[in-house]
């Protein structure tokens, strides 16, 4: 069940149904972790074994290091839960890696790649594991004390809006909700469901109807030439970005419809000044986890330039691979690494010639900075979407205008207005939430009559339906 899907909406509202009769906090949690392990099982019932068995290792774990703050009961927490990552994520890698290394002519060295590799990836893997070892490090540091059962503890980690592809969460921004889930509240309902239909039109009316386009694209990447590119990679990065972002935002209204609130995953990434201040507003609860439980342990910025820019490069280069189980994703997350590495020595040398944000010249750069950092950002989405590390330097290559092609793939108008249409809501996103923010949502429900408000839905319902792609699984799914 994906979000935007019909059997997903019904099951909610069942959930919801029952959940607004229940009298206390233990019957709502334990709805909740039944619905939660329902919503999960729906996708591939036979993970749910290898859910409940990280669950309750990871649990015992927790409630030692409570207690006990032992770097070695740390470091054999982390080994488990980064072992079963790479086991179940990237062991089809490897062997890829290690046949393609081989000499062709070594038959002693020669074997054939086991089918069980192959397997379908456990879903969400990549969140609830990182989640829990948030939660395991933050108690060896000492910065989270809370005791709690193994049903707390579980519902922390299954919580179904934010189990599949986040956000993050960190265990001091959720346990007190759930420890404390209240009685549907009207204005969470309104609230909530304002913002999932926001994050349901990103992703059905506009990401799901890209996704054609940019297959089209990326399947054929030796007819591509420069400009054609350059709109293939342009429109996948808006894709992904109302994607995840459309998915995001619905994962925090189905939350807050129960009054529970997430933090924001997304703050409008491409007006970004600069590659620091993207990963600022891009997929934030894991740039904030890589920051604080990677760079950080690194050491961060507190040595040397060059081993600050040696830990940003490992930072981000670990951050690619978690994205997905290619070296191209290395690559990308390298790109990005090197991205914040000029960066930073741009920054060092501006200060050292007395140009900051407050004189004309720093905010003309500043300005720049906003185009400069989309292209950046853009080039270095073709190796997130190539389907292989070949298409991806084809595809690259003709971005800078080193492309042969003779035969170009031909461009649709309808397309090229779909395109451009989103361009313009993506970058005009900011002033749209800035505006129903001075408004107010909730001046809608009291200012406007109900007729125009039942008008109003009924053609928001036949906008989303004629003009809603064909549902398309979220991309973060296969991460």
């Amino acid at each position: 069940m994906i979000f935007s899907s019909f059997n997903f909406i019904i099951f909610f509202l069942a959930l919801l149904a029952i959940y607004s009769t229940l009298k206390t906090v233990q019957q709502r949690a334990s709805l909740l972790l039944a619905g939660s392990l329902i919503f999960y099982a729906s996708w591939e019932p036979v993970y749910l074994i290898l859910l409940g068995v990280s669950l309750y290792i990871n649990y015992r774990i927790y409630l030692y290091l409570l207690t006990n703050s032992s770097r070695f009961i740390l470091t054999v927490g982390i080994i488990l839960n980064i072992g079963v990552l790479v086991f179940f994520k990237y062991m089809g890698m490897f062997f890829d890696t290690y046949l393609w290394l081989i000499p062709e002519n070594n038959e002693q060295l020669m074997i054939l790649r086991p089918a069980w590799v192959d397997w379908i990836l456990p879903l969400g893997i990549s969140f609830f594991t990182f989640q829990m070892l948030s939660a395991l490090i933050d108690a060896y540091r000492g910065e989270w004390h809370r005791r709690v059962d193994f049903r707390e503890w579980s519902l922390y980690v299954t919580y179904f809006p934010q189990l599949i592809a986040g956000p993050i969460v960190r265990a001091r921004q959720l346990f007190d909700q759930l420890e404390a889930l209240k009685p549907l509240n009207l204005d969470d309902v309104k609230i909530g469901t304002f913002i999932f239909i926001g994050g349901l039109i990103k992703k059905v009316v506009f990401a799901d109807n890209l996704a054609p386009f940019v297959e089209q694209l990326y399947a054929n990447p030796e007819q591509l030439d420069f400009i054609v590119s350059w709109l293939a990679t342009i429109a996948f990065g808006l894709q992904i970005y109302l994607d995840f972002s459309g998915y995001s935002e619905m994962a925090l209204g189905l939350a807050y419809i129960m009054g529970i609130k997430l933090p924001r995953n997304f703050l409008y990434p491409y007006i970004s000044r600069n590659f620091s201040e993207f990963w600022t507003r891009w997929h934030i609860t894991l740039s904030r986890w890589l920051r604080d439980y990677l760079y950080i342990s690194l050491g961060g910025s507190r040595g040397t330039f060059k081993r600050t820019y040696l830990n940003l490069m490992i930072t981000m280069l670990l951050g690619g691979l978690w994205h997905g189980a290619s070296w191209s994703f290395m690559l990308w997350g390298g790109l990005h690494g090197l991205y914040l590495v000029m960066y930073h020595s741009l920054k060092y040398l501006y200060v050292s010639l007395g140009v900051t944000h407050k004189t004309e010249l720093g905010r003309w750069l500043s300005l720049l900075g906003i185009p400069v950092t989309f292209v950046a950002v853009s080039y270095a989405w073709v190796f997130f979407r190539a389907e292989s590390f070949e298409s991806a330097l084809v595809i690259s290559s003709a971005m800078i205008g080193f492309s042969s092609t003779e035969t170009v793939l031909s461009i649709r108008l309808y397309q090229l207005i779909l395109l451009a249409l989103t361009f313009v809501l993506v970058m005009s996103e900011p002033f749209i939430v800035t505006y129903f923010q001075r408004v107010g949502v909730s001046a809608w429900w009291k200012c406007v009559p109900f007729y125009i408000r039942g008008i109003a839905y009924t053609i928001l319902i036949l906008f989303i339906t004629i003009f809603g792609g064909t549902t398309q699984k979220f991309i973060y799914f296969d991460f």
